[in-house]
């Protein structure tokens, strides 16, 4: 389904939450706040990746999507992307909402779990398998596979703080933040900061919009926040009594506060059509408000606020 195109002066975040489907292999905005309505959740905008959108010869690295963000950015021109991140291999960069041609694609394997557009036009990715974030010089043009990289145990989770100028990445036992310089073409990493986490197989990591000092954390068995510039993991933080769970996939907030969140499924719930695996869910949870939002028949890996902006 195609949308209009949006300017910058467009509000794509307000009520707009992405999913990583993997039961249909795509990805899915959905205009989220419809479920507090009682009725069932837009979708307004679908994309894979296939022969006809320019990911020919690429299409096997799809079909078990694990991330997606969407990205303002002027050295590609300007306008939204999309980066993407697939458990086969791919990941991409795709002008949104278009989604109509690669700016960038290749497959490069390892499990990747997450990915960051850089403003250079960069792309950052962490796979976990692969136990690496690199970093690929995909503003060299969309056939560039040139990378550098760090290695880094089960790596889940890539996000970019304009402010520090760091990238942050989230691992099985550490959240690091590396500094990237060099060029475009060359870039050089180094980290410049690591902390242990409280808990181990760290997963998912986003900003807490509306505080540039605090990022969300998951673990296996816990949800925190983490307060930059104490170099601390909050655990009592506002409705953490509700958010803080074990094998949270995906953890984040809306501009409003509301807390958007995603657990494989851990019954069978035969009348939302639950997941076809143990790593995914039909369901979406929401906090302050709360409410529960379900996607009959989805494989739902992670649900992922549809904002544009860093933190």
């Amino acid at each position: 389904m195609k949308m209009p195109h949006l300017s910058k002066n467009v509000d794509v975040s307000s009520s707009y939450v992405a999913v990583t489907d993997q039961v249909s292999h795509r990805i899915m905005v959905l205009k989220a706040d419809e479920w507090a309505k009682g009725r069932e959740a837009s979708v307004v905008w679908t994309w894979f990746a296939s022969a006809s959108n320019g990911f020919k010869g690429l299409e096997a690295s799809w079909g078990l999507p694990t991330d997606a963000k969407i990205r303002w950015n002027e050295r590609l021109g300007g306008g939204y992307w999309m980066v993407v991140t697939d458990s086969r291999g791919l990941a991409a960069i795709v002008p949104y909402p278009q989604g109509d041609s690669r700016q960038w694609g290749w497959n490069v394997g390892g499990n990747p779990h997450s990915a960051e557009l850089l403003p250079n036009g960069n792309i950052a990715v962490a796979a976990s398998t692969g136990g690496w974030v690199r970093i690929y010089t995909s503003s060299q043009g969309p056939d560039c596979g040139d990378y550098v990289e760090y290695p880094f145990p089960g790596a889940h989770g890539v996000q970019w703080d304009p402010e520090r100028q760091v990238l942050w990445a989230l691992g099985d036992d550490d959240l690091v933040a590396l500094e990237i310089t060099g060029s475009d073409a060359a870039p050089v990493v180094r980290e410049v900061h690591k902390v242990a986490l409280p808990t181990r197989y760290g997963h998912d990591l986003q900003p807490v919009y509306g505080n540039t000092d605090r990022l969300w954390v998951s673990t296996g068995s816990h949800v925190y926040q983490y307060i930059k510039s104490l170099n601390d993991f909050d655990e009592s933080y506002s409705n953490s009594d509700m958010i803080s769970r074990a094998n949270v996939k995906s953890v984040g907030n809306l501009p409003s506060g509301q807390v958007v969140s995603a657990v494989p499924d851990q019954v069978i719930r035969p009348e939302s059509g639950s997941s076809s695996n143990d790593w995914c869910t039909a369901r979406i949870d929401f906090v302050n408000p709360s409410m529960t939002g379900i996607l009959p028949g989805a494989g739902i890996y992670i649900a992922r606020v549809w904002n544009p902006d860093y933190n």
